[in-house]
């Protein structure tokens, strides 16, 4: 039996699993979604297992296909890169860059960096992942990952991705104060309504306070739970009127301007550090080393 599959089938075969079904990964490479199927039955016909195992609701690799998909991808990717690599020589970055990041970089840090990345390299095609859980990024199929505090693998390098330092804000909308009273030590959170954020599968983030080297954890009221992949939609319920808030102080920095917010605690509010870039440790994409570029030239106010 003919069992030699070609590279194109395979392309086609990973993105069925990039894209998480046939007529998208279709819609992706711009043919037809029976083409698609067509291709898979092919590679499974020439291999004599099946790679796939098809309902109408899922698709998920066999033990074979698995074995062949992680020994197959990297090559693949290999053969990508080499070809992109020669196309930039030319001068001109083209190719992907996906980044798997929090969703407290989403509002304030990457918009500029990519406006910027976007304006050098319009041949680049960005894709962000938002999951807020240490993941395996190599493994989720992207370049570069951001996160907060984590400790990382070995084989990772790291740098500061926006400001190196941030701090953490309490507040509240000028009408919950007048009706709750104004909380004068961080013991009196605990009898007032909070707007907390609950990690994906896991516990709620911490009240952390510090003043002069003295932290302490309070635990206020719960008013309303928000998943922290919303985390940039808690203050929409704190302008309402729900309860107190703890969210990046340069987030507020319009609130208090303008009075729709009011600083509550202010000489309790602790400072983190800020995101890191982080990326394996062996020679990078050209896609990625223009975006590490972009960040390491970024001044940021500390």
């Amino acid at each position: 039996m003919e069992n030699k599959v070609s590279f194109d089938d395979l392309t086609v075969l990973l993105a069925v699993l990039r894209n998480g079904g046939f007529r998208a990964a279709a819609r992706r490479l711009g043919v037809a979604p029976s083409k698609v199927s067509t291709t898979v039955s092919r590679i499974e016909v020439q291999l004599g297992v099946p790679v796939l195992r098809r309902t109408t609701r899922s698709l998920h690799l066999t033990d074979e296909g698995k074995l062949l998909v992680d020994r197959v991808a990297p090559l693949l990717s290999a053969v990508d890169a080499a070809c992109l690599e020669v196309i930039n020589l030319g001068g001109q970055v083209q190719g992907r860059l996906k980044l798997n990041v929090p969703g407290a970089v989403m509002p304030d840090i990457l918009p500029s960096l990519l406006a910027e990345y976007h304006r050098r390299y319009p041949g680049v095609e960005v894709e962000i992942i938002v999951e807020n859980d240490l993941v395996d990024m190599i493994a989720a199929g992207c370049d570069a990952g951001i996160r907060y505090g984590s400790v990382l693998e070995q084989d990772m390098i790291s740098i500061p991705i926006g400001p190196r330092t941030q701090q953490m804000a309490l507040a509240a909308a000028p009408t919950y104060l007048q009706e709750h009273g104004m909380p004068l030590e961080p013991e009196d959170l605990t009898v007032h309504s909070a707007i907390r954020y609950r990690l994906k599968g896991g516990p709620l983030l911490p009240w952390t306070l510090c003043r002069e080297g003295q932290f302490m954890e309070v635990k206020p009221n719960n008013a309303l739970i928000l998943s922290v992949n919303a985390i940039d939609t808690g203050l929409r319920y704190t302008r309402a009127g729900m309860g107190i808030i703890q969210t990046f102080r340069n987030w507020l920095d319009e609130d208090f301007a303008t009075g729709r917010l009011v600083p509550v605690l202010p000489d309790w509010w602790p400072e983190m550090d800020g995101p890191r870039l982080y990326y394996p440790n062996r020679s990078a994409p050209q896609p990625l080393r223009s975006f590490i570029e972009i960040c390491r030239s970024a001044i940021y106010m500390c």
